[in-house]
């Protein structure tokens, strides 16, 4: 039987902001070292914003920041302790136990609030003390390739993103919304 869900995109959809870009600023301003390990990252973005470079190589330079956080648990409690209550409201009201979240984010950054809320997650598997992605980036099409591994047989009823990235998804459920703040928009046709 076919399963029909919701699917999200997390970050600036359920949540009003980037996440990983947060955690790294709130690590950053606890344990100023760990900034520095990311600057590696630097000289990819323009390499990526041509199309040279993917997004896993420089996300993973990105994220060598946790090879000098200490406790990542403790620190993602304490963040997600602080930030939990950012969770969009218009998604709180019409959030269902059947859900999915779909998300670029490391799955170790988004476990604690995606169990908070109660939903399934599919996200970027990451090595929460390394950085070293496992696969590749869950952008795209990689985000329709591993929902229909992980949870064949799903049609999507409602999705719900910010970015253009997600149109694969988008193409995929019955109704699509573009989503900026607080705001949803049917997604818009090519």
């Amino acid at each position: 039987m076919m399963e029909k869900v919701n699917v999200y995109d997390f970050d600036k959809t359920i949540l009003p902001y980037d996440s990983s870009l947060a955690f790294f600023r709130f690590c950053a301003r606890r344990y100023p070292r760990a900034a520095l390990r990311s600057i590696a990252a630097a000289p990819g973005l323009p390499l990526l914003a041509v199309g040279l470079a993917s997004k896993t190589a420089v996300k993973e330079k990105f994220y060598r920041f946790l090879t000098m956080i200490p406790d990542v648990d403790a620190e993602l409690d304490i963040f997600w302790a602080e930030h939990f209550g950012n969770v969009n409201r218009w998604y709180l009201e019409r959030r269902r136990p059947d859900d999915i979240i779909i998300s670029a984010s490391p799955e170790f950054l988004l476990r604690l609030p995606a169990d908070k809320l109660g939903v399934r997650l599919i996200a970027s598997r990451v090595g929460k003390y390394t950085g070293i992605y496992e696969g590749a980036n869950n952008d795209g099409e990689e985000k329709v390739r591993r929902l229909r591994r992980e949870y064949p047989g799903t049609e999507i009823r409602e999705f719900f993103s910010d970015s253009a990235n997600d149109t694969p998804l988008a193409g995929l459920a019955e109704r699509a919304w573009m989503v900026s703040g607080s705001t949803l928009r049917p997604w818009p046709k090519k």
